[in-house]
């Protein structure tokens, strides 16, 4: 079975790593995580989900209160703001347009929502980002209305082939497909030891890890039965083997 490689250095300060890794970053409306600075200098392309851009207007100047609220907002622009634009404030769209951001009016398109959107985007009409190793970050992605949360989940299973990383303040998930065996290598000054393994959409027939507090071996899980939560990471790497799909998630303490 192909092996899958994962790791967080994106939590990391650029100059900490080398990675050949391309990253995306995907901004939603909820609050932004602490880290979106560190996302947004390892990003190549930028995209604000509609009232996603109003979090980056609003909320990237308290992350550098030392800072001119100008100056941090012309410094940290969206490249692209995407959606039905039913959320982005009028004054924000302006000023983002006036800095030469694109903008992207998907309001006839109410079957999708503005992640699935972004990614979509970024996957089909960004032809100057190197895509054989893509990954796309989604900052806000959980938090909030449970219903959004599940439908950014929903987005990493209708984009099963792409990386994609749901994140929030508290933690990460991402898609292990069960087409590959995943060897996830901690960044353990960022993240965990909380982790689990959460069977989504169907269950799982037999998963197999090492690496963890409790590994599992050959272990049927499913909701109303076994689910491994609360599980903890023991070292430096976790592996993952499962007949079906399993979302991955972690503790950040960035």
């Amino acid at each position: 079975m192909e092996v899958m490689t994962h790791s967080s250095t994106f939590l990391l300060p650029s100059n900490h790593h080398s990675s050949s890794v391309t990253y995306a970053l995907v901004v939603l409306n909820r609050p932004l995580p602490r880290f979106t600075p560190l996302l947004w200098n390892h990003a190549q392309v930028r995209v604000c989900a509609d009232g996603g851009a109003n979090r980056v207007f609003d909320e990237m100047p308290l992350l550098f209160p030392s800072d001119d609220a100008l100056d941090v907002r012309q410094r940290y622009k969206p490249d692209i703001i995407k959606g039905d634009m039913d959320s982005v404030r009028t004054e924000v769209l302006d000023f983002y347009s006036n800095l030469g951001t694109k903008v992207v009016d998907e309001s006839h398109d109410q079957d999708s929502t503005d992640l699935h959107k972004c990614v979509a985007y970024i996957r089909d009409l960004t032809p100057n980002l190197d895509k054989s190793n893509l990954c796309i970050l989604v900052a806000g992605a959980l938090g909030g209305r449970f219903d959004h949360e599940a439908g950014n989940m929903n987005v990493l299973y209708r984009f099963s082939t792409m990386r994609l990383i749901l994140l929030s303040d508290d933690c990460l998930i991402y898609l292990l497909p069960s087409t590959h065996l995943h060897e996830i290598y901690i960044q353990s000054s960022v993240e965990g030891p909380h982790c689990g393994l959460i069977p989504i959409g169907m269950p799982s027939v037999s998963t197999t890890t090492t690496g963890l507090q409790w590994d599992l071996n050959n272990t049927e899980m499913r909701f109303g039965d076994v689910v491994s939560t609360s599980n903890l990471v023991r070292g430096e790497k976790v592996t993952v083997q499962s007949s079906s799909d399993l979302l991955w998630t972690i503790s950040i303490k960035v």
